[in-house]
């Protein structure tokens, strides 16, 4: 009679305490670590253009290797932007002046860490390369216990194509909600099951306005978004 009545007890107790482990303690751990993942570190907080002018606001990082990048990208609906060449360079003025589809069009080089991005991901908008979510990525140095590094990127919405505002070249205008493109990559990801763990790495920007190299205003509410990738499943 009293192993029953202790059943009665533990099964509560043992189901809660797992819910606090797995909804509350696991979490706060990871994000903890994610904010101390060594790539994380950087003291960058804005990208810059060929020129050294600032550009856009670093605002979501992803950790995982390029493979498991590139697949959850894919996953997600983000196509991989061509390099900048002479036909995709026609092509995207085609695609623009023409109202013709080209998922795959390039995106200007912005720096970080003295580099040109690593990878370069789109989501169109519309039938032409006028409107677009995308964002670029760079490798950062170190790895987690885990040996995964950290790709820190600056995700941005492509609303027109006009002209610098600072150098009168051609270029895209983004909107300046930047956050607004951080949490729309971080819900794709996750809807298409490729985050394991989500966690924010709050006041990552001590300022939250600026402008980019073509002039347009950008707001962040500081926070970097961090998503841990899901390694796929090994088949036999």
């Amino acid at each position: 009679m009293h192993r029953v009545d202790d059943a009665h007890v533990l099964l509560p107790l043992g189901v809660s305490l797992w819910g606090a482990v797995a909804y509350l303690l696991m979490p706060a751990v990871w994000r903890r670590k994610s904010r101390r993942h060594p790539g994380l570190s950087a003291r960058e907080r804005v990208v810059t253009t060929k020129d050294g002018i600032p550009g856009d606001p670093l605002n979501v990082a992803l950790i995982g290797v390029e493979d498991d990048v590139a697949r959850a990208m894919h996953a997600a609906g983000w196509f991989p932007a061509d390099p900048i060449t002479l036909r995709s360079s026609i092509g995207i003025v085609g695609s623009a002046l023409l109202h013709r589809p080209y998922p795959t069009a390039p995106v200007s080089d912005l720096f970080l860490f003295g580099r040109h991005e690593d990878l370069a991901f789109e989501k169109p908008v519309g039938h032409d390369a006028r409107l677009r979510h995308h964002v670029r990525f760079w490798r950062c140095e170190g790895e987690d216990h885990r040996g995964r590094p950290a790709w820190i990127g600056a995700a941005t919405f492509d609303r027109s194509v006009g002209l610098s505002h600072t150098t009168g070249q051609v270029t895209h205008h983004i909107e300046a909600e930047v956050d607004r493109e951080r949490d729309g990559l971080l819900d794709d990801l996750a809807a298409a099951g490729c985050v394991e763990h989500r966690g924010r790495f709050e006041d990552f920007h001590p300022v939250r306005e600026g402008r980019n190299g073509g002039g347009d205003p950008w707001r962040t509410d500081g926070v970097l978004g961090v998503a841990l990738l899901r390694r796929p499943e090994r088949t036999s």
